[in-house]
């Protein structure tokens, strides 16, 4: 018995072997048909060596990476396994595709500006006058209630998971830029570590940016 294909880059390599009109693994990727998941399930079937499930997390990864959405443009054709033309891509499938390739760069690239960043706290306006007693008592208590709000207390620092304790499904942090992310673990394959963020955004990183509370 062969031995099964886990990971998603060996995966979508086969498929590059086996349906090279269709897939890729560099340059320029080809938009994939609606239901070309169905259309690799019926053709695999037999083969013992890719599951469902992987293939179709493959097919998620694959359509997910940048290189694939910058080739989903309006006009375009999808392809089948053979290569043939099927549907056109329309204006609102190519927004969606431009959308979420912009999302997924910025939010590798850590381009959004901190909340801390954007607050500044509160200052009470300096008069020129000197203040009476009462003045002055006033402003005394005002000082003292100003700050509302307490200010948050330090997170406590990331931990670096450990590469054997490392598992499929394991709630982590991931470290993109500056700011570390909530995600989930979809696939680990030696040093490098697939996430699925809270916004759905699935990436491929290094084992050395994740970390656990």
């Amino acid at each position: 018995m062969e031995t099964k294909r886990t990971s998603s880059k060996e995966i979508i390599a086969y498929l590059a072997e086996k349906f090279p009109a269709c897939f890729s693994i560099e340059g320029a990727a080809k938009p994939l048909k609606v239901g070309i998941f169905q259309d690799l399930a019926e053709k695999l079937a037999e083969d013992e060596t890719v599951s469902k499930t992987r293939l179709r997390q493959a097919l998620r990864h694959y359509t997910s990476s940048w290189r694939y959405l910058k080739a989903v443009k309006a006009g375009q054709f999808r392809v089948d396994l053979e290569g043939n033309n099927a549907e056109e891509i329309d204006a609102e499938q190519a927004d969606y595709a431009a959308k979420t390739l912009k999302e997924s760069q910025e939010k590798f690239a850590n381009k959004k500006p901190h909340d801390s960043k954007e607050k500044k706290p509160y200052k009470g306006k300096k008069s020129d006058a000197k203040p009476s007693g009462d003045s002055k008592r006033s402003n005394k208590f005002k000082s003292v209630k100003t700050p509302v709000k307490k200010a948050k207390k330090p997170e406590a620092p990331l931990k670096p998971v450990e590469s054997s304790t490392i598992k499929v499904n394991q709630s982590v942090k991931v470290q993109l830029g500056n700011a570390p992310m909530n995600a989930t673990i979809t696939e680990v394959a030696g040093n490098d570590v697939s996430v699925q963020l809270d916004s759905g955004m699935v990436i491929k990183t290094h084992i050395q940016n994740i970390f656990t509370n």
